[in-house]
């Protein structure tokens, strides 16, 4: 016979979240697993004696690994999505009739805690894959990547004095096709500050955009989003965002320019456990950074009982200075350095004893000097020979061109550093450390932006960034 179901609600009822969550549901096997008691002490000191009850802090934790679990980085349907998940519910511990907190809740109590908060529940995540074995500590890959930030392009300011730059960026501004009047999107308020509105461009540095504006200027307006006012003739020396002064603009090849924070990434290479995670302005280098996170993460690994080995990046941290500084850490690097060093003229031969150059002639370039590199900041060693070695030379023509007497070069102050590195990659071990890295950290990168809430910053200012990326590594390891 033919069923047919009619649904009547019942006044009393006897239901517990317990009873109806499999005990092979995720979240309830991470409750068992999962201990923040830690936190009341640790969160202590940032409420008042009185006054009405806060959100309890374990409690606001797991709702944001919640949101970073499920992908979510809108605090309102966080709360939607959360009260019709019986699961996620009994993870949180609110009964079925209990009222979840309002989504501004939330969004208060993570800008009440400092990111330090942040980072120790992440460190003591960490700890957990320590014990059960998931990080061997002795090889880290270490990986970077823009991450968008919460603010337009279409809002951007110049920098003061405005004045004095309009003219100027009147005379250098490239004009093209896409150079049309654009409705300015204004601010609500300025968040910046002084420092962060003053121009730090100089006339050389603005004659350099004015170069790379006539040579973009038909390639911009082919890409995408070239057609918003901010995606064009942009700098970071020139324009900032009142509405998020710490965002940057920074661009990809065949992107369009944005407002974006850096997250650099360490990663352990035995089961892919996130080891560090820290926001970087968008407008520095990678190779700039390395040292702070060394410093960091070899704290950290040292802090839980491992040993680190090999430091494993791309070619984006390579310097002289970083080889340096990581041997005199004790770690092996494993970065391909810029295709623009050579460690010396073509053909010529270098004396490691006696520090100096044979040319293809049999005539020694002495070492002469030690000075920084005005455009890089870098140090460098100058080798010249006398005016009386290189004039009778049947190569002079070549070597020297026209109007040259002597042969000069400089060569990095690295060079020994240099050379040990390359060699280490070039070894079957510096092949293999590649292949690591490649199916390591970048496959990382790309399951926190799509899968793990990391496609966007949804807050404002740098630490708040910060407090974001480290939810989302938090949320990574657990899964």
């Amino acid at each position: 016979m033919q069923g047919k179901k009619d649904y009547q609600e019942k006044l009393f009822n006897s239901f517990q979240l317990s009873e109806r969550v499999p005990e092979t549901n995720f979240y309830r096997r991470l409750k068992g697993v999962l201990d923040l008691h830690f936190l009341y002490k640790l969160t202590r000191e940032y409420y008042g004696e009185s006054g009405q009850k806060s959100i309890d802090p374990v409690v606001f934790f797991k709702f944001c690994l919640v949101g970073y679990l499920e992908n979510l980085i809108s605090d309102r349907k966080l709360i939607s999505h959360c009260s019709m998940r019986l699961d996620i519910l009994y993870f949180l511990g609110y009964d079925i009739d209990e009222e979840l907190p309002w989504h501004s809740t939330i969004s208060r109590t993570r800008q009440l805690f400092p990111a330090s908060v942040f980072e120790a529940v992440f460190t003591n995540i960490l700890q957990l894959c320590v014990d059960k074995g998931m990080v061997s500590g002795h090889t880290q890959a270490i990986d970077s990547a823009p991450v968008k930030a919460n603010a337009s392009m279409d809002t951007l300011e110049l920098k003061v004095p405005e004045q004095d730059l309009e003219e100027h960026l009147k005379k250098i501004r490239a004009i093209s096709s896409m150079d049309k009047e654009v409705p300015h999107r204004k601010s609500k308020n300025d968040k910046s500050d002084t420092s962060q509105r003053s121009v730090t461009a100089s006339e050389k540095e603005l004659g350099a955009i004015a170069s790379r504006n006539k040579k973009w200027s038909k390639a911009q307006d082919q890409r995408p989003g070239a057609g918003n006012k901010g995606s064009k003739y942009t700098s970071n020396k020139t324009h900032y965002s009142p509405t998020d002064p710490d965002a940057r603009i920074s661009v990809k090849p065949g992107k369009a320019r944005k407002l974006n924070y850096l997250s650099q990434l360490s990663v352990d290479t035995a089961h892919h456990v996130i080891t560090d995670i820290r926001a970087y302005h968008a407008d520095g280098k990678d190779n700039q950074q390395l040292p702070d996170i060394v410093n960091r993460l070899q704290s950290r690994l040292w802090q839980q009982g491992l040993y680190w080995e090999n430091c494993v990046a791309d070619t984006g941290y390579s310097s002289g200075e970083n080889y340096a500084f990581l041997e005199t850490q004790g770690l092996q690097s494993f970065i391909p350095p810029h295709g623009t060093y050579k460690g010396g003229p073509t053909d010529f031969i270098y004396n490691e004893i006696e520090d100096n150059y044979t040319c293809p002639q049999g005539k020694v370039i002495p070492f002469t000097k030690i000075f920084s590199d005005y455009r890089t900041g870098t140090k460098k060693k100058e080798y010249r020979a006398r005016k009386h070695v290189c004039i009778a030379c049947p190569l002079k023509t070549r070597c020297l061109g026209k109007s040259a007497q002597e042969k000069k070069f400089s060569v990095t102050y690295y060079r020994a550093e240099y050379e040990r590195n390359i060699k280490r990659v070039n070894s079957p071990q510096g092949r293999y450390m590649k292949g690591k890295r490649q199916s390591t950290v970048e496959p990382v990168f790309g399951t926190l932006t799509q899968f793990m809430g990391m496609r966007k910053i949804n807050t404002i200012g740098i630490k708040q960034a910060n407090k974001v990326m480290h939810l989302s590594a938090i949320a990574y390891n657990l899964k």
